[in-house]
């Protein structure tokens, strides 16, 4: 028995610039930081070596790897030449909530995969095979996602124009985190969204629109500026990064917001909040703010009829937790 979990993780800026076709132009970078909210995948040897039997949202129960219908375990199955398994999935979250499901998933299979035929992967080469399996199936996705889930911890992560992915660690003065991790609120909308589709809208609609990609690179502009600030032990900087990068991602997509999450917004601003955007690609999912202590009360209020989520770092990234 194998079990690998692969944690959760949030975005506070730089969402967009992550891209290939805007990266590979302008060069892009997020902050962004894992919780310990979690994917974990088990697997372990059938008595009948020649089937596999796979539980995730569904149950699927094959003899031939090409029947297999979960496009991310067939591929990483095939490539790792796993056989006669069974497979368990389960998440703390569900999908399509704005907290990188996906690429959690897609980590931990790698993970379990190369742990189960005894190999040992970098956590560099964990990322870029999780982009690569994502691609194929969602061309329009971003690259921070599968950097900061199989990493962990807060980082700022760079995407440079060559491709090149650098993943560096923000130290802040533990005051500083304890503070930050405190001030974060997070609250569910209640409404799942479809990544794969608002994305690929937003390609269409910022690719050659000079306009929108001023947008993003302004938005890269924002996201050194919050390192820095954390760097500094600036903490409250995050309010207004948040406040001003909403409304930046706001531009960029038709698609990003609706009614219920912009009433969710001046809900929470009105109450006291200093900042706060939505969590992934846009039209659901969860709603992230930056609250200083005294206004928690008065959000929670507000927000009342939206779960809420306590937000609790983590640093350890995709891992393997249990070999037998």
């Amino acid at each position: 028995m194998i079990i690998t979990k692969s944690p959760f993780r949030i975005s506070f800026c730089g969402g967009g610039t992550d891209v290939p076709y805007f990266y590979e132009k302008y060069g892009g970078c997020v902050l962004s930081t894992t919780i310990n909210k979690y994917v974990y995948l088990s697997m372990h040897p059938l008595f009948q070596n020649h089937e596999y039997i796979l539980k995730y949202s569904k149950l699927e129960k094959v003899s031939d790897i090409d029947k297999i219908e979960h496009n991310f375990i067939r591929d990483i199955f095939k490539k790792f030449d796993i056989h006669g398994v069974d497979f368990n999935s389960s998440a703390d979250i569900p999908a399509g909530t704005g907290l990188s499901s996906s690429s959690a998933f897609a980590a931990a299979l790698i993970q379990i995969c190369a742990a189960y035929t005894q190999r040992y992967y970098s956590k560099e080469l964990i990322a870029e095979m999780a982009f690569a399996l994502e691609q194929k199936y969602s061309p329009s996705i971003g690259k921070q996602d599968q950097y900061a889930t199989t990493f962990g911890g807060l980082n700022y992560i760079e995407f440079e124009q060559n491709g090149q992915v650098n993943v560096e660690k923000l130290h802040i003065p533990v005051d500083g985190l304890k503070r930050l991790q405190n001030n974060l609120m997070l609250f569910y909308t209640g409404i799942n969204h479809d990544s794969v589709s608002i994305l690929n809208q937003q390609a269409k609609e910022v690719v050659g629109d000079r306009e929108k990609e001023q947008a993003l690179c302004d938005l890269k502009a924002y996201t050194r500026k919050l390192k820095e600030q954390l760097l500094q032990n600036n903490i409250d900087a995050m309010g207004s990064v948040l406040r001003d990068g909403w409304e930046l991602k706001r531009r960029l997509n038709s698609s990003m917001t609706n009614l219920t999450i912009d009433g969710m917004y001046d809900k929470a601003i009105n109450a006291g909040a200093d900042g706060g955007k939505l969590l992934g690609a846009g039209g659901g999912g969860f709603m992230l703010f930056y609250v200083k202590e005294q206004y928690h009360g008065a959000v929670r209020e507000a927000l009342k009829t939206y779960q809420e989520v306590p937000v609790e770092f983590e640093t350890a990234g995709v891992s393997t937790i249990y070999y037998a």
